[in-house]
């Protein structure tokens, strides 16, 4: 199968869209088809056996767009959209397949080339004007429902990531043709030898101080004014403990380091800023527990696979986000609040042989339910939604 892919984000940057979107491309190709992705003029470049990368013409004065809605993404999706129109009139492809808003074009020029259409849902597209804070204009969000629903009723497949997004997708309309694809792959990858005590050097830390760490963006609804306002109470407890926090752009981590301070947490607090993707496995090496402390969404983060396959307890408040994936097997939940935040911390530190069980059973569903192998049996499934037939199968599972 040869797929037109239209991804309206920064191919490849090391966040929660982009990283979907490469891994739902390496199992393609792995697969055997060959896709042609349209993207963004930013991003670092990505090599890899049949995929080939068409950049739209970058805005003048533009050099790079947010996560999330922006106005700045309006002459960025224009772009985008004739740069998707030269490239289906030049190929002859067998679907087409779009991410996000990027479906709004896909649908028509589905339609045109009269070839299925494939929705990668990652998000609803009202709720993303709450999640980011971007508008609570009502017109806007039933423009943006409207044509949630057009593209849903339009698409052959709706991959969706997580339980919550295949229910909206059936609210919308039952008979659509939905597969969950978590965002599972995206937490392979090991840490070299030696990468520990590397990073404790750097931050100044000894190899008995207990490490706390959170990994991925700084946006709103990741709820790191929860995380600060519950260290404060780790603090009074454990004064030993660092807070380390791995992520983030130049002026948000700026506003973090304000709340940090104003929480009263600067002293045992260290932003590492944002890190490469092949660095994120050091740094879940080095900690002691881990922490999601998101307070508003549904969609599963996609650290939480990361988190599960390094084995160290895991700390998130009790959201749908979160319990669509974990339970109290596999982390310790707790209810939104800094109290109880701080006390699901402190349990996993006083407790090493809890936390350690909690951990090695975390590590053995990631094995169990969120492998690669399982990973490209979905996408299988889905390449025989489009095309009515198997994927082909060689020895090792890969074609």
């Amino acid at each position: 199968m040869r797929m037109l892919m239209i991804a309206p984000e920064p191919f490849f940057e090391p966040r929660g869209t982009p990283f979907s979107e490469f891994h739902r491309i390496r199992a393609l190709t792995d697969l055997g088809h060959q896709v042609d992705l349209v993207t963004y003029p930013f991003g670092r470049d990505v090599a890899m056996p049949g995929l080939r990368v068409f950049r739209c013409l970058r805005p003048p004065f533009m050099q790079s767009v947010r996560i999330g809605p922006s106005w700045a993404k309006i002459p960025l999706d224009i772009a985008l959209t004739l740069t998707a129109i030269r490239r289906a009139v030049a190929g002859a492809y067998d679907a087409v397949h779009s991410h996000e808003e990027g479906a709004l074009v896909g649908v028509v020029l589905a339609l045109l080339l009269g070839v299925p259409h494939v929705y990668d849902m990652h998000s609803s597209l009202p709720q993303q004007l709450t999640n980011f804070e971007f508008s609570r204009s009502r017109a806007l969000k039933w423009l943006f429902r409207s044509l949630e629903r057009l593209v849903i009723r339009r698409s052959r497949v709706v991959i969706v990531i997580c339980p919550y997004l295949e229910q909206v997708v059936k609210e919308i309309q039952p008979s659509a043709q939905a597969i969950v694809i978590e965002n599972a792959p995206g937490s392979t990858g090991t840490s070299p030898a030696g990468a520990g005590p590397r990073l404790r050097e750097e931050f100044g830390l000894t190899d008995s101080t207990p490490v706390v760490l959170y990994t991925g963006t700084f946006e709103a609804y990741q709820g790191l004014d929860l995380l600060f306002a519950a260290a404060r109470v780790v603090r009074d407890r454990r004064p030993d403990v660092r807070l380390v926090l791995a992520g983030g752009r130049a002026d948000q981590v700026a506003r973090a380091r304000v709340q940090a301070r104003e929480a009263g947490v600067d002293q045992m607090t260290i932003f590492a800023g944002q890190r490469p993707a092949e660095e994120i496995p050091e740094f879940l090496n080095v900690a002691d527990v881990l922490v999601s402390p998101r307070s508003t969404g549904w969609n599963t983060p996609l650290k939480i696979y990361q988190y599960l396959r390094s084995g160290r307890p895991i700390v998130a408040t009790r959201l749908l986000a979160h319990t669509q994936v974990l339970d109290d097997e596999v982390a310790i939940l707790t209810a939104a609040t800094p109290d109880d935040f701080a006390a699901g911390i402190l349990r996993a530190l006083d407790n090493p042989q809890e936390a350690r069980l909690i951990g090695e059973r975390a590590r053995a569903l990631a094995e169990l339910k969120y492998s690669y192998e399982a990973y490209l049996e979905r996408t299988r499934l889905l390449c025989t939604e489009i095309l009515g037939s198997p994927s082909p199968q060689v020895a090792g599972g890969i074609a």
